[in-house]
């Protein structure tokens, strides 16, 4: 049997000499400025170029937030992921990418709490910076909130997708958009009709964009929450980190006695929407992961409540 010879050490080159093993070679020569002022500026360089640019920016912006919730945790930092865009003249080469996270770190150095009201300053300041009369800002952000059993009222924590939307305009102000995508339970109507016993369920993915009013409140109302109770209060049952089998029983029996197709979701979730006063506009979506099925079922609705009054 052959062992290995302890004594036996592979002589290696140094690291530098590894280096140029595979491929790096000296520096070169340097001519052009080391200090910021006498470094060419090609984004500030101004002549016709030929079109306006309706967005520019950076996106996927991955950062630390906190956010502030009337659900249990109150507050709570979770994985912020930021798109921020503005416009650019047509004589304007282009904008200057690193003021849109030099910014972000700023705000974050001053631990500012992600909302509404901090992300219009933000995107107010940040027109400012880029030295144009506009810019736009969007955050999406894993929002977590705690849920009780039903019959056990044993705690776990759920988690739903938000995002927050701001533009601002010197000119014409602010305009605001929220959404949230929660999951739910639903049980076919037509399974439970044509089946002398059970039904098939499946889980859903109700998502929501809100156009929201300028006076809205979001000291009185957790936009969060609203969107959620509209998802939820409409499904056939909700979804539960902690079941134990009183609370299993209620569940499976609840979504038993509440039948939705995902046509039933969009419109009774949209019937909540609509009956919101600080909500001007929606779209409202469903896609149920169908058990017995591989392919999904989809349904939306997108209304706008300023036709009405045309």
């Amino acid at each position: 049997m052959n062992t290995p010879n302890n004594n036996r050490k592979k002589q290696l080159p140094n690291k530098l000499q590894r280096h140029k093993l595979f491929g790096s070679v000296d520096p070169g020569p340097k001519t052009k400025p080391v200090e910021k002022n006498q470094m060419a500026d090609l984004q500030n360089s101004k002549k016709d170029f030929l079109f306006e640019i309706d967005a520019v920016g950076i996106s996927n912006v991955k950062h630390p937030i906190q956010i502030t919730s009337q659900l249990q945790p109150q507050s709570q930092t979770t994985i912020g992921t930021f798109t921020f865009t503005s416009k650019i003249n047509q004589d304007s080469k282009g904008t200057n990418m690193s003021r849109f996270t030099e910014q972000l770190t700023e705000y974050h150095s001053q631990n500012f709490v992600v909302s509404i009201a901090s992300l219009k300053q933000f995107t107010k300041d940040l027109a400012v910076r880029l030295k144009q009369a506009d810019a736009s800002m969007e955050v999406t952000f894993p929002w977590f909130f705690e849920r009780k059993g039903p019959s056990s009222d044993l705690t776990g924590l759920n988690h739903a997708d938000a995002s927050i939307k701001v533009s601002y305009d010197e000119k014409l102000g602010y305009d605001v958009e929220v959404g949230l995508s929660g999951t739910i339970t639903t049980l076919c109507p037509c399974s439970k009709e044509i089946s002398e016993y059970s039904a098939h369920n499946q889980r859903g993915i109700v998502s929501m964009s809100v156009k929201l009013s300028d006076d809205f409140d979001e000291t009185s109302h957790d936009w969060k929450e609203v969107l959620l109770e509209a998802a939820e209060s409409n499904a056939s049952a909700r979804i539960h980190p902690v079941l134990k089998r009183p609370d299993e029983k209620m569940v499976t029996e609840q979504a038993y006695e509440n039948p939705r197709f995902v046509e039933d979701m969009v419109r009774l979730v949209a019937a909540d929407l609509y009956e919101h006063p600080f909500v001007e506009k929606f779209t409202v979506a469903c896609r149920n992961e169908e058990s017995i099925h591989l392919h999904d079922a989809i349904a939306s609705i997108t209304y706008d409540k300023w036709n009405e009054s045309r």
